[in-house]
C-alpha cells in the first residue's frame, strides 16, 4: 500500500513538474506577440520587387530592421522610402562577392549585428528547352547570379553570425529544383544545385547555432516571372498570362502569391522554426508530390 502511494504521489510530482517545464519551454520560444522578428535584423537581396519586397515588408511588420540590397537603384530606393524608417537600401549586385560583402558589413555597421540573410536575388535564363541547344554562356552567367550569390551571400552572412552563435540563412530556390521538366534545364539545374548548397552549409553551421534552409515557390506572376512568360507568350496579354499561371496550380480555391514566400520565410527566420535546419520548404500547394493517374473510360477500353 505505501509503495502504491509513493508512486502516486511521485507520478503527480513529476507531471506538475512536467507542465511546469512545459510552460517555461512555451514562454522563452512564444512568438505569439505579433512581432516576431522584433530587435532582429535582415538583409534581403533582390528586395526591391517580387518575392522580397513583400519578405522585406514582412520583416519590417514583425519589428525587424531591414536592408534592402538590389542591383535596381531606383527601385531599391524606392522600395526602402516605402517601407519606412525601419528600411534602408543598399546597392548590390551578387555577382560580385565584394558587393555581397559590402551590404553585410553596411547591415553590422548600421545596425549592430546580422540575424537574418534572406538570399534571394535570381534571374531566369531564356535559353532553349533542348539540352543540345544549351548555350553555356547562358548557363554559366545564370549560375554566376543564381548560385555562386547564393553562396557569397551564405559564406559572408555565416562570417558575421558564427562569433554570436545565432543567426537564420535563407535561400529562394524554386519547384523547378525540385521536380524535372517544369522549367528549361539552366534555371533548374541553378535551382536544385540551391538547395544542395543548403544542405551542405546547414551541415557546417549547425555546429555554430547558425540554421540555413531554403524556400521553393511554385509560379508567381511577379515582374521576373512575367518577363520571361512574355518571351514564351509573345504578343499575349499579361492579364492572360497570370491566369495561365494560376492555372497550372493543383489546390484550388487560392493561387500562388508573394505573401505565401513572405509568410513561409517569416517562419524560417523566426524562433517558430528554431529547430528547422537544413531544410528546403516547398510552397506550391502539393505540385510536386502528385500526379494525377489519368484512365480511359471502360467503354473506350476495346
Amino acid at each position: 500500500m505505501l509503495g502504491r502511494r509513493l508512486r502516486i504521489a511521485l507520478s503527480k510530482t513529476l507531471f506538475s513538474n512536467s507542465g511546469l517545464i512545459n510552460q517555461k519551454a512555451t514562454s522563452r520560444f512564444s512568438t505569439d506577440t505579433g512581432r516576431k522578428l522584433e530587435g532582429k535584423v535582415a538583409l534581403v537581396t533582390g528586395a526591391a520587387s517580387g518575392i522580397g519586397k513583400a519578405t522585406a515588408a514582412k520583416f519590417v511588420t514583425h519589428g525587424a530592421k531591414v536592408v534592402i540590397a538590389d542591383i535596381q537603384h531606383q527601385l531599391g530606393q524606392e522600395t526602402a522610402e516605402e517601407l519606412g524608417p525601419d528600411a534602408v537600401f543598399i546597392p548590390c549586385d551578387v555577382t560580385k562577392e565584394s558587393d555581397i560583402s559590402n551590404a553585410v558589413d553596411f547591415a553590422v555597421s548600421r545596425f549592430n549585428q546580422l540575424d537574418i540573410m534572406y538570399n534571394n536575388a535570381g534571374v531566369a535564363c531564356g535559353t532553349p528547352p533542348s539540352i543540345t541547344d544549351l548555350d553555356l554562356d547562358v548557363f554559366d552567367r545564370v549560375m554566376g547570379i543564381n548560385v555562386r550569390g547564393v553562396v557569397a551571400g551564405i559564406k559572408h552572412g555565416a562570417r558575421v553570425m558564427i562569433p554570436r552563435r545565432t543567426g537564420s540563412i535563407l535561400c529562394t530556390a524554386s519547384i523547378t529544383g525540385v521536380l524535372g521538366g517544369t522549367a528549361q534545364h539552366t534555371y533548374s539545374i541553378s535551382k536544385s544545385t540551391v538547395i544542395g548548397t543548403v544542405r551542405s552549409a546547414a551541415a557546417e553551421l549547425c555546429r555554430y547555432g547558425v540554421r540555413v534552409n531554403s524556400i521553393s515557390p511554385f509560379a508567381i506572376p511577379t515582374p521576373f516571372v512575367m518577363d520571361e512568360m512574355r518571351q514564351i507568350y509573345r504578343g499575349v496579354e499579361d492579364s492572360r498570362i497570370e491566369k495561365i499561371l494560376n492555372d497550372a496550380g493543383v489546390l484550388m480555391g487560392g493561387n500562388c502569391e508573394t505573401s505565401d514566400i513572405a509568410n513561409a520565410a517569416l517562419y524560417l527566420a523566426s524562433d517558430d522554426a528554431k529547430y528547422v535546419n537544413g531544410h528546403n520548404l516547398v510552397v506550391d500547394g502539393g505540385f510536386t508530390v502528385m500526379k494525377s493517374l489519368v484512365l480511359p473510360a471502360p467503354d473506350q477500353v476495346h
